[in-house]
């Protein structure tokens, strides 16, 4: 029987619109489809989310009037693209039987939830004095300057739950959940985009959950948890306990613009799937993380 992982992409992982290095953002993405096809080739299922932090913050700055529910959506389609082409194409060459699916993912918010009195995430890019003093946005001073910040909820209910199921069942590998999903909330019985950013490493902890999958894996620019970051004491850990793991999140190990949410997310995952391995890891070490042989497993 087949078993299914949620591999969840940072968006500075994939090629950002505003040039950046474009060398290292394609050796990542070669790395991440290499971990889709060895991930196939051992007999997994799989399913791929991933953030979109620099691709929606330069649209932003092309166009700050529009929507941000729209720029969410837009970069999905972008993303979901990129990825698709480059995968099929590889798939294509070594005759797999796979296909994939971009979904345009929207997410349920709770229009109550703590994070819209109080938004804390820069989105978008410093703004000017005028900006500053003409929008009619929250705006909080950041260590590069002023910068437009929104509300980051939880997510509760992934509206397109079913059609991702399905595809899955299909044996396609679905590319969905982008950067958090679409934002909205249910208001007399009509679905309404809001201004929001909604963490992808939690939603694909919530998608690992909702399908029941068997690994929730979490990649990023470091090859495995740590603690004592940067300085002498720094260990690097292959193997966390959910309580060693949770100890060290409430200490202030793991912060919360950075890691914080992906070992809450791992955590939680873990603790709400039996069985599922719950994995961080670097792109290009995802056989070996599920092995045991890098990366750093949170186990219950």
């Amino acid at each position: 029987m087949s078993r299914t992982v949620v591999y969840a992409i940072g968006g500075n992982a994939l090629s950002s619109p505003t040039g950046g290095n474009e060398d290292d953002s394609a050796l990542v993405l070669a790395k991440v489809i290499s971990d889709v096809i060895d991930l196939l080739e051992a007999g997994w299922r799989v399913i791929l989310t991933h953030g979109n932090g620099p691709q929606v913050g330069h649209l932003m700055s092309l166009d700050p009037s529009q929507a941000m529910d729209d720029w969410v959506a837009a970069t999905q389609g972008m993303i979901g693209h990129s990825l698709s082409i480059n995968l099929d194409s590889i798939l294509k060459r070594r005759s797999r039987p796979e296909s994939t699916a971009v979904v345009l993912t929207r997410v349920e918010v709770d229009e109550n939830d703590p994070g819209f009195s109080t938004p804390t995430k820069p989105v978008g890019p410093v703004l000017s004095d005028k900006q500053v003093m003409t929008e009619d946005w929250d705006i909080a001073e950041t260590k590069n300057g002023p910068r437009r910040v929104v509300a980051s909820p939880h997510p509760l209910r992934i509206l397109d739950l079913d059609v991702i199921k399905s595809l899955v069942a299909s044996n396609a590998i679905v590319i969905c959940c982008g950067g958090g999903g679409i934002p909205v909330i249910e208001k007399d019985n009509h679905y309404t985009g809001v201004p929001a950013v909604i963490d992808k490493d939690r939603l694909s902890a919530l998608l690992a959950k909702e399908i029941e999958a068997d690994a929730l894996i979490i990649s990023t620019a470091i090859d495995s948890v740590r603690t004592g970051f940067g300085t002498e004491k720094e260990i690097s850990h292959s193997i966390l306990t959910i309580s060693e793991a949770r100890g060290y999140l409430e200490s202030g190990e793991f912060p919360a613009g950075s890691m914080g949410p992906k070992i809450s997310s791992l955590i939680d995952a873990v603790e709400n799937v039996s069985g599922l391995k719950s994995v961080l890891c670097q792109p290009g070490d995802a056989i070996k993380a599920l092995r045991g042989d890098g990366g750093t497993i949170i186990a219950p």
